[in-house]
């Protein structure tokens, strides 16, 4: 099981609209996963003994470099979300290249060596998986093809897969222009989440739990996270890993198979 944590705070709502700089409202939400969830979150890794990724934004980093160090110093793995949080699909090369060397020069200020990449909203363009093998990425965690983690058959990257059902997103996160999303209970991911990593279990697979500190981090649903681990935790067949440590895992078996 590896278990990301996606730290995107006010770079998430810039992109989805530039207008929300001047929305004071909106961005304490931002504000809230930074300064209130993830001190929580690390607290509740830490009583738990269970590694984590963090994909955080290059913006986010300079904006809270204190909580990022806390997240280094906690011994997680930090990998790449984007400078800001838009969508390389939106982008031309160009302009794609420098968003992962704007990320790259901000987070390695943290960890010397940035390892997985994972791309705002899991969507890549053409040009992505290339620019990561030039960038010395050792792995990307976008993809929904499968179950179990593998490599690239053209570039040299592992995948750590991933899939909307194994998001908090999805559930909780309420959108206050449309209203066309509603709030899910605790309770009601907890099971989905439960159904989920089950079945996957059972077939030898990967569980790529993804949350997000401002959404994942309201009291209840911290709770129900942290009973969800608890379970986890439980069964010792699992093996709670940083993504850089699958990878490392997945280029290790595909080279005995190869011997």
């Amino acid at each position: 099981m590896a278990l990301t944590i996606d730290f995107d705070a006010e770079e998430l709502w810039l992109a989805e609209d530039p207008a929300n700089a001047a929305r004071p409202g909106v961005l304490s939400q931002a504000r809230y996963g930074a300064e209130v969830a993830v001190p929580q979150l690390l607290n509740m890794l830490k009583r738990l003994g269970i590694p984590a990724t963090f994909f955080v934004c290059g913006g986010d980093a300079e904006r809270y470099p204190a909580i990022v160090e806390s997240v280094a110093a906690h011994g997680h793995e930090i990998g790449h979300h984007g400078f800001t949080h838009r969508s390389p699909h939106l982008m031309e090369r160009d302009q794609e290249v420098e968003e992962l060397d704007r990320g790259l020069s901000v987070l390695r200020s943290f960890q010397d060596r940035i390892m997985g990449y994972r791309s705002p909203s899991w969507d890549i363009s053409p040009n992505t998986l290339d620019l990561l093998v030039e960038n010395g990425f050792s792995y990307s965690s976008n993809m929904m093809d499968a179950i179990f983690p593998y490599p690239h058959p053209r570039h040299d990257l592992v995948e750590i897969p991933v899939h909307w059902s194994l998001d908090d997103a999805p559930h909780f996160w309420f959108d206050a222009t449309s209203w066309d999303r509603t709030i899910r209970s605790s309770r009601e991911v907890a099971e989905l989440w439960g159904e989920e990593s089950s079945a996957i279990h059972e077939e030898g697979g990967l569980v790529t739990l993804t949350v997000h500190p401002q959404i994942i981090g309201r009291p209840g649903r911290l709770r129900m996270l942290e009973a969800f681990l608890t379970g986890m935790r439980s069964d010792d067949r699992i093996w709670f890993a940083r993504c850089h440590e699958v990878a490392s895992a997945v280029r290790d078996s595909a080279a005995a198979a190869r011997a």
